[in-house]
């Protein structure tokens, strides 16, 4: 073993340490390891860390404090990248956001976090709308895009600028991820220092090194997309990044780059396996594969072991913490039904309606606990406090919202989920923010939303609606109407009049007889 790997991990074997703090060791041992790859530009871990110290040397000059901050919409980027770190160089927190989402939803965010700079691109700036009138922000184009705000050249400190140097605290907010609950009203969840650096140790476990190359093609916004980036850069491995996924594409730049690693989500691996390049790519590098985000079928999963040997390692969890499991495909084909047992370092049990715990192989909601829990909704302590369950000895626990039970080997079999939520291609889609904006229409009446199978995206929203009395709206139209109106990821696949929506006897609309009437419809028209 090398003096520089003692000294690494050293620096991981400590209780707390910090994301910054590996960047720049990497940039002192090994400056022209490769950090950063997209498309024909490369970044090495002396140019990461030069990027990284200039922003936070510039949001010092400009009165940015720990504790403060900092909001990026925008699409990937090496500039997004050199933010991120920066603010965390500063002790500022990041909150990165979803360039698809709404502009309603965009400003709720904007106004939650109190950032007090936003950080986006042309497409933003071009496809949104001018957020500084509404919140006094400051905006920096990463792209240098005039009508997206001060061009990042200009607005970077001068280069060999550093900053002043700051200790974070544990506890300060690392990042704050928007996910939005039951509602639709979007939500930061506060992940802190400390659970990164438990994420980060962890990571070595799973096979992250010095020689490890991911490759990453989902948003930089994503908690999923995190969960693999940031063990790479602290580990002083290379990251490939994509700024949109294309199975072929995607191929091509594991072969080019000999990638080792991978995190995907389900729909992208379905993908993959129906890539007519698939079989003829030399993928024998990449022996470590991951899964997250959303249901991952254990038929998917087993094709994926039959036709891409190596390592398949599904995480099964939430981006608030606490609950967390792992499914090793490949040392258990016979729990492809399960997501995996926690480990040793998080605890998890099940609940009634009522908050009882109760026993082993019921049926029940998960919750759970583990280093790696968000200290809370930013801003919203009713809600921290409806998503908490604490034990007999006073532990914290996070709720799911899933419905599961722990089968006699300790692994975890999910059920149905308590919400509604639907999940198409790795991203959460609540059905109250369209069915709000579809109540928008003239001619509606009703209207409810869910979540259909799809070959394309795992899940699909579609739409039933009940025409207002004496109008006759054409379903295509109005279809066209919504999905205007709505982020692109929500946008309705199908929509469908009907001449009342299935309600049950206190008025609660019955999504499971729409979810049938669906079915049967597909049957129907699978037999013809």
């Amino acid at each position: 073993m090398t003096l520089q790997q003692n000294e690494l991990d050293h620096l991981l074997d400590q209780p707390f340490g910090s994301l910054p703090q590996l960047v720049a060791f990497h940039a002192a041992h090994r400056p022209r390891h490769t950090a950063l790859i997209l498309d024909d530009r490369t970044v090495d871990y002396a140019g990461l860390k030069a990027g990284m110290d200039r922003v936070a040397a510039t949001l010092q000059q400009g009165g940015l404090k720990p504790g403060d901050a900092l909001a990026v919409c925008a699409g990937t980027a090496i500039e997004y990248l050199f933010a991120f770190l920066g603010a965390l160089r500063a002790g500022v927190a990041v909150a990165p956001l979803a360039p698809s989402t709404t502009a309603e939803n965009l400003d709720a965010m904007l106004a939650n976090s109190g950032a007090r700079l936003l950080l986006r691109d042309r497409e933003v700036a071009t496809e949104r709308w001018p957020v500084q009138a509404h919140h006094g922000l400051a905006c920096v184009a990463l792209d240098d895009a005039p009508e997206a705000g001060t061009a990042w050249s200009a607005w970077l400190a001068k280069e060999g600028s550093t900053p002043a140097p700051v200790a974070p605290e544990p506890d300060w907010p690392f990042n704050i991820i928007y996910s939005s609950g039951t509602t639709g009203v979007p939500k930061g969840i506060v992940q802190s220092w400390a659970m990164r650096w438990a994420h980060i140790r962890r990571a070595q476990r799973n096979g992250y090194g010095a020689g490890t190359i991911s490759l990453v093609s989902t948003p930089l916004y994503s908690n999923t997309t995190l969960v693999a980036v940031v063990p790479t850069l602290a580990l002083g491995s290379t990251l490939v990044l994509m700024r949109k996924f294309d199975a072929a594409k995607y191929l091509k730049l594991a072969e080019r780059h000999r990638a080792t690693h991978t995190m995907l989500v389900p729909v992208q691996y379905q993908r993959l396996m129906r890539c007519p390049d698939f079989d003829a790519t030399d993928l024998h590098t990449l022996q470590n594969k991951f899964c997250t985000s959303s249901p991952f079928s254990a038929e998917l999963k087993g094709e994926v072991l039959r036709r891409w040997p190596g390592r398949l390692i599904e995480y099964y969890g939430l981006t608030e913490g606490g609950l967390r499991c792992e499914l090793h495909c490949h040392e258990f084909p016979n729990k492809l039904h399960t997501v995996g047992r926690p480990p040793a370092d998080a605890i998890i049990r099940f609940i009634d309606d009522q908050g009882r715990e109760l026993p082993p192989g019921v049926d029940g909601e998960i919750v759970g606990h583990s280093q790696g829990m968000m200290t809370g909704y930013y801003g919203l302590p009713e809600k921290t406090r409806a998503a908490e369950w604490f034990d007999a000895e006073g532990r914290r626990y996070i709720r799911s919202g899933d419905v599961g039970h722990m089968d006699e080997d300790g692994f975890i079999v999910l059920g149905d989920r308590k919400k509604d939520m639907i999940i198409s291609g790795g991203f959460n889609i609540y059905p109250t923010d369209i069915e709000q904006a579809l109540m928008r229409h003239p001619d509606v009446a009703e209207c409810a939303v869910i979540g259909v199978p799809s070959e394309r995206w795992g899940e699909t929203p579609v739409a039933f609606v009940v025409p207002r009395k004496g109008t006759g709206p054409d379903a295509g139209k109005l279809k066209d109407w919504l999905n205007a109106r709505v982020g692109k990821t929500q946008r309705v696949a199908e929509l469908r009049f009907i001449a009342r929506l299935p309600r049950s006897g206190i008025g609660k609309v019955l999504k499971r007889e729409l979810r049938k009437t669906w079915d049967d419809t597909a049957k129907a028209g699978a037999g013809h």
